[in-house]
């Protein structure tokens, strides 16, 4: 048994006109790329974390297919809602339909054998990785640029920590070993601290996986452990569409 990591999968499988194709070769039939590792390297006994932006779809039936489609992989998953989840809703309502081998984390945590997993979205921050990121125009991908309100997000920002603090409130086991899923960066790439980097160091958090960077330069960002916090970078384009074994070698 091993515990893996990937996030940002963005598919589009239950919806029209969202392929990855648009934002570079490298993501051309990405899912295929992304399956193909997969099923040769993760097992049924596995876990796998999902740190985010799975689905393009904007309403949950748009995206069953895309779930329906991780779910076919081997594996137990525990997705986390990134910031183009739109298809995301209340529990009650995801829990209906949601396929077996699936499991969310949203202001709660999940056990999976002696691993206590929590976390939350977060938001745009402070932080800058300018210098590591391979900045492409996409304009067949018709993004407009976004004006940044700096207020909004502080705000926006502080409930996302107030919704981490409810998850990692929720682990119960004294004795377990506890992971943190993010989505957005929850440090900067020299591992100064931040409000969040606090958080998960007070609550001995081991090991935190996120997602949301993309374009990043190969092997250039040097995130590590902080103060007994191993941060990773897991978007899939970083990771070249392979999961990386987060935790290896469980009995």
């Amino acid at each position: 048994m091993a515990i893996w990591a990937i996030a940002d999968l963005h598919l589009s499988f239950g919806i029209k006109g969202k392929e990855m194709g648009v934002f570079g070769e490298q993501w051309e039939r990405h899912h295929e790329k992304i399956a193909a590792h997969w099923t040769s390297m993760i097992s049924p006994d596995d876990l796998v974390l999902i740190a985010g932006d799975t689905s393009w779809a904007k309403k949950l039936e748009e995206a069953l297919p895309d779930l329906e489609w991780i779910d076919s992989l081997p594996g137990t998953k525990v997705l986390l809602r990134g910031n183009h989840d739109y298809w995301w809703s209340s529990l009650a309502k995801m829990e209906k339909v949601l396929p077996e081998s699936l499991h969310l984390i949203q202001n709660n945590s999940f056990m999976w054998k002696n691993y206590e997993i929590g976390g939350a979205r977060l938001w745009d921050s402070d932080f800058t990785f300018d210098g590591y990121i391979d900045y492409r125009e996409s304009p067949d991908a018709h993004i407009s640029p976004r004006e940044i309100n700096h207020e909004e997000n502080a705000k926006i920002f502080k409930r996302e920590i107030g919704r981490l603090e409810l998850s990692l409130n929720s682990f119960r086991d004294t004795e377990s070993t506890k992971i943190v899923m993010t989505h957005y960066p929850p440090i900067d790439a020299d591992l100064n601290p931040s409000p969040v980097s606090e958080l998960l160091e007070e609550y001995h958090i081991s090991l935190c996986v996120f997602g949301h960077l993309h374009n990043v330069k190969p092997n250039a960002l040097p995130f590590g452990v902080r103060n007994g916090v191993n941060y990773i970078l897991t978007s899939c384009d970083y990771l070249d569409f392979i999961p990386i074994e987060v935790i290896p070698n469980l009995v």
